[in-house]
């Protein structure tokens, strides 16, 4: 197992951004994300760094961004940061030890403008979710059904948008909040993207044996690379701004997982996703409030198998 790395810093490059698991650098024509090993729980960035998730976030990511490329155009550009190194001036000149401190947890990706909403989509009743149901019947103002359990399938998915937080709580809003933000035309389509994308992952996860019970996109707009001929739109062009997927997509971080074989609805479910330590946060007097609990040995321990069985369930 690999010492975690909670801080990452590259000689010589300045972060454009540090959000509460990834660091942006600007390249010049590209950015660089790096995961790090930081969890968040609740909003509040731990403490206590969980060993080779940022390798998972990294491999399940382009993994995902591999297979969803057909349904719609993402930022991802390349994994092999040690190969591009010598073709960007700024990265070469941090170092081969820099270097070697990125592998399987960097990418380079297009530069876009992200979308001022977290676009968010529910297949099952958990979380968030379950409790505004519990309350009002409804998510984010969407009417469901009665007599639903906790853990239950919903009759279909639905987009439950959220903003955007860089410290603190995000909030959920409504479709017509949403719109309001982001206007009609572009609410609809992140909307509909957002669904297209999820029921697509759904059913290759369940091939797989894992229910991907919820998750979270983000989006932005760029202007596609002349002359790349990226995924899912030929034809368009090259000056014309364009909707892509972008951050992360379908991790244990930004996803309910759920073992097919176990799911029994009812309850909350067994997972291979950060549901395990929130649920330990939770028997804690804490107010979710940074700062956050030191993690356990042990709670550390079962987090990362529960990250790497995700992977291997996923990708292999």
């Amino acid at each position: 197992m690999t010492t975690p790395l909670s801080n990452i810093e590259i000689p010589g490059l300045k972060k454009t951004r540090s959000g509460k698991v990834r660091e942006i650098f600007d390249l010049g024509n590209v950015l660089l994300f790096v995961a790090s090993d930081r969890l968040s729980a609740f909003d509040v960035v731990l403490p206590t760094p969980i060993p080779e998730k940022g390798h998972v976030l990294a491999a399940l990511s382009e993994f995902w961004f591999g297979k969803t490329k057909h349904i719609i155009e993402n930022h991802f550009i390349t994994s092999d940061i040690v190969g591009q190194a010598p073709r960007l001036p700024k990265l070469a000149a941090a170092g081969a030890a820099a270097l070697q401190q990125l592998q399987d947890r960097a990418m380079l990706v297009r530069k876009c403008k992200p979308l001022a909403v977290e676009c968010v989509v529910r297949g099952y009743l958990s979380g968030s979710g379950w409790k505004e149901y519990k309350k009002s019947q409804t998510i984010c103002g969407v009417k469901l059904p009665g007599g639903l359990l906790e853990s239950s399938k919903l009759p279909e998915p639905i987009f439950t948008p959220s903003t955007k937080a860089e410290t603190g709580h995000d909030e959920n809003i409504s479709f017509r909040q949403a719109v309001k933000i982001l206007g009609a035309p572009l609410a609809t389509k992140v909307r509909d993207m957002t669904l297209a994308v999820y029921k697509f992952a759904r059913d290759y996860a369940a091939t797989r044996g894992i229910i991907i019970a919820d998750t979270k996109f983000e989006f932005g707009v760029a202007a596609p690379v002349p002359g790349a001929g990226n995924s899912g739109a030929a034809g368009t062009a090259a000056t014309t701004p364009k909707l892509i997927l972008i951050d992360e997509v379908l991790t244990p971080d930004s996803s309910r997982f759920w073992p097919a074989d176990q799911y029994k609805p009812g309850g909350p479910q067994p997972s291979f996703d950060k549901q395990y330590v929130r649920d330990y946060l939770e028997t804690l007097d804490w107010n979710k409030q940074y700062p956050g609990p030191v993690l356990p040995d042990e709670i550390v321990r079962k987090t990362t198998e529960k990250y790497v069985e995700a992977l291997q369930r996923l990708t292999a």
